[in-house]
């Protein structure tokens, strides 16, 4: 399925009216959100200008709101002071922020951003702790993520492993927290698409491939793993502290689940 990417303009009826209408948008015209959380996920507030306005959804020209996808829920926390519900993909390349109310916005206008810290760095932790596993997982078994969920207090991550043995899996989680305790650093990059898909385990989905565009974000995590990935994490492994499993269950042929927490 196609997705045809618009912009909201404005226009005025015979009476002076304004009103909106979504349009193709003109030659040369980029409705990138630029994503601030990339150049630093540390940063918790942030400065924008209002791109467009529907309903309760508002679009930035940049945002340091990490959106909801690929299983990591999104982050919360302001714009202007009114809550922002969550933040979401729209198109390829835009996110809109879900308010709890925009009408004290308007298009054009300068607005200031706060990222609810503690959810984004606890998700953050969460997110290359399933980095990590998933490399481990992978590494020992060869087994891909067929499933996930990504949340500040629990997270889940299902594998592709025919054998259902709780105590092996242990075993990695074991492997896991050893490797936290020598704190290696997270980097993220971009390389071209073409050479970072000739990387072995650059991608550990089962059933998705990274997306079709020309660079590719990496996210490294030194002497452990290397994944094509959009999302937030931490500099270092030492932030995660500790992994803890919670729970493993069988859920079908070839499916084993594992939940897990961080303190």
């Amino acid at each position: 399925m196609r997705t045809l990417s618009v912009q909201l303009v404005f226009h005025r009826s015979a009476s002076g009216k304004p009103f909106l209408v979504a349009e193709p948008p003109r030659e040369g015209v980029c409705l990138m959100t630029r994503r601030l959380f990339w150049e630093d996920a540390y940063a918790t507030e942030f400065d924008a200008t209002i791109a467009s306005i529907d309903g309760n959804q508002v679009v930035l020209d940049q945002t340091a709101f990490n959106p909801r996808g690929g299983g990591l829920v999104s982050d919360t926390g302001t714009l202007a002071g009114v809550k922002v519900l969550e933040a979401i993909k729209v198109g390829e390349d835009s996110i809109a922020h879900v308010l709890e109310s925009a009408a004290s916005l308007a298009v054009g206008s300068k607005i200031h951003g706060v990222i609810e810290w503690s959810r984004r760095h606890r998700i953050m932790r969460m997110h290359t702790s399933a980095h990590l596993l998933s490399a481990i997982f992978h590494k020992q078994t060869g087994a891909l993520i067929t499933g996930n969920q990504i949340e500040p207090e629990k997270s889940r991550i299902d594998f592709s492993l025919d054998d259902f043995d709780r105590e092996k899996m242990l075993v990695y989680c074991s492997q896991a927290n050893e490797a936290i305790t020598k704190n290696p650093l997270v980097k993220t990059y971009f390389m071209k698409r073409e050479e970072a898909l000739q990387i072995p385990g650059i991608t550990k989905l089962a059933s998705v491939m990274p997306p079709d565009v020309k660079d590719l974000r990496i996210v490294e995590i030194e002497g452990y793993d290397l994944q094509a990935d959009g999302g937030v994490h931490v500099k270092s492994l030492g932030e995660i502290s500790k992994i803890e499993p919670l729970k493993f269950e069988n859920k079908g042929k070839s499916n084993r689940r594992m939940y897990f927490t961080i303190p």
